[in-house]
């Protein structure tokens, strides 16, 4: 048996120590990205447009910084609205023949994701963000990405619905009605003023009976209605159906269906945006993306011009309901891959969802920030700091928002698209045949009868769905 002298024991150990760090280096050298062992990450994204500009620069920037650093490197791959990457996302989840490749990172909604994520196809991102990291965001737009239990669909940029007014065609009315800006932070208010404006903007021409002009429209009114119900202390679906036979969506219907019948409200299947453009409406809900579409002035249909100003409102709330507001956007989706893959995924959602950058890109698309600091002095100082004066306003409201109200998020099952849809369809054309009814009518008896009589047993067959 030989012995080792204590030099020579030393010398062994450090050799031993020298090639185990060599080793666990090499192997952390393949879990993380670095300039010696680069990754490059491929992005799908729905930001076309005026926000596509925002969102090359962005990339740009983090490819020469941080990624530049980390040896990351975000290649833009497909640029496209959000029904052609669901299409595409849904036929890589269902293994369809000719889908394409999935990508490193996609924006995606919850419903897709859902798909995704029980094929084994998503990374699970808990795991990249630590407790005190998650703390940041809002909690209910983190709540909103998990499925099953795990963070699959991470916030980068969250809208609502907010209440843009034409406040030059407003204040005319105004200060013919007495009825001011305070009296549409509620559902009932908005009625009452509908009616109001249509029968003002009727005297104005006596000499043409009912022309009188619309007021408000809603970009969904089944959104109106999930809200609403919310606000109330009740749910629009349950159990994956609408539950309709209550009180509460009685007031729902009643705001939804009475001053669109008399006129107040228009009924169209299209933006909002639309409408305000050609000063046919004086306010509306709709998304705070939809900011980027009100511009200073309006066109009207017989082509003349006007400069106008526009506020933009916290939702409307229920007289009596808690402030809610619905929660609405996609969240960014990492498939499922390499360590090196995630890790830098992971890397660059830290980095876009920063206050800086996620200012940045919020500023330029109407959307809103998602996390506390971002909502805090950084937004102050985006707001003093931007020229265009609605999305000014917008984040003014989003401080609002942020610190007053609650936000829903709609429930995720197979057929909540095709319930929304079929109860926008129904409302519209049971109020718009109403409304037909209605005009007809009052060529032979009084307003108040007339509406009576068009309206007999509209609500009983809606709630049935008849």
């Amino acid at each position: 048996m030989y012995l080792l002298s204590r030099e020579a024991v030393s010398r062994v150990l450090v050799v031993m120590l020298i090639l185990s760090a060599a080793l666990l280096a090499g192997c952390a050298n393949k879990n993380e990205p670095s300039p010696a062992n680069p990754v490059t990450l491929t992005l799908w994204h729905n930001f076309g447009g005026q926000m596509q500009t925002t969102m090359d620069e962005l990339v740009d920037e983090f490819n020469n910084t941080l990624g530049k650093e980390k040896g990351i490197i975000l290649n833009v791959t497909s640029i496209s609205d959000s029904a052609t990457i669901r299409d595409k996302l849904t036929a890589i989840a269902a293994d369809d023949p000719g889908a394409p490749e999935m990508p490193d990172i996609a924006t995606c909604y919850p419903q897709t994701a859902t798909l995704l994520a029980a094929k084994g196809l998503l990374a699970p991102l808990d795991r990249y963000f630590s407790p005190q990291e998650l703390e940041a965001y809002l909690p209910r737009f983190l709540d909103e990405g998990r499925l099953g239990g795990e963070l699959y669909v991470f916030p980068f940029a969250k809208s609502t619905e907010v209440l843009f007014v034409n406040k030059t065609l407003f204040n005319e009315f105004s200060a013919a009605s007495g009825v001011d800006l305070q009296q549409l932070a509620t559902f009932e208010g908005i009625a009452d003023a509908a009616l109001k404006y249509y029968n003002w903007t009727d005297s104005l021409t006596p000499e043409v009976g009912g022309d009188g002009k619309n007021f408000y429209t809603a970009d969904s009114l089944f959104n109106l209605a999930q809200v609403g119900m919310e606000q109330l202390g009740r749910s629009l679906l349950v159990h994956g159906e609408l539950a309709l036979d209550n009180p509460e969506f009685q007031r729902i219907w009643s705001f939804s269906y009475e001053p669109a019948v008399k006129g107040g409200y228009a009924l169209y299947y299209g933006y909002s945006s639309d409408l305000a453009k050609t000063g046919e409406i004086v306010c509306s809900t709709g998304s705070t993306a939809g900011i980027l579409f009100y511009g200073t002035s309006i066109t009207y249909p017989d082509n003349t011009s006007r400069e106008v100003e526009y506020v933009v409102l916290p939702y409307p709330t229920f007289q009596g309901g808690e402030k809610i507001a619905i929660q609405r956007g996609s969240g960014l989706v990492v498939a499922k891959s390499t360590p090196a893959k995630e890790k830098a995924a992971s890397i660059f959602l830290k980095w876009f969802t920063a206050p800086k950058q996620n200012l940045k890109f919020v500023a330029t698309t109407g959307y809103l920030p998602v996390t506390h600091a971002a909502f805090g002095d950084c937004i102050a100082e985006e707001i003093s700091s931007t020229a265009n004066e609605n999305i000014k306003k917008l984040l003014e409201t989003a401080i609002t928002v942020h610190r007053e109200y609650d936000f829903y998020i709609p429930p995720i099952f197979e057929s909540y698209d095709a319930i929304a849809k079929e109860y926008e369809t129904a409302i519209k054309q049971k109020t718009g045949e109403a409304r037909a009814r209605y005009l007809a009518l009052l060529d032979i008896t009084s307003a108040a009868m007339a509406y009576q009589e068009a309206s007999r047993g509209v609500y009983e067959g809606f709630i049935v769905g008849k």
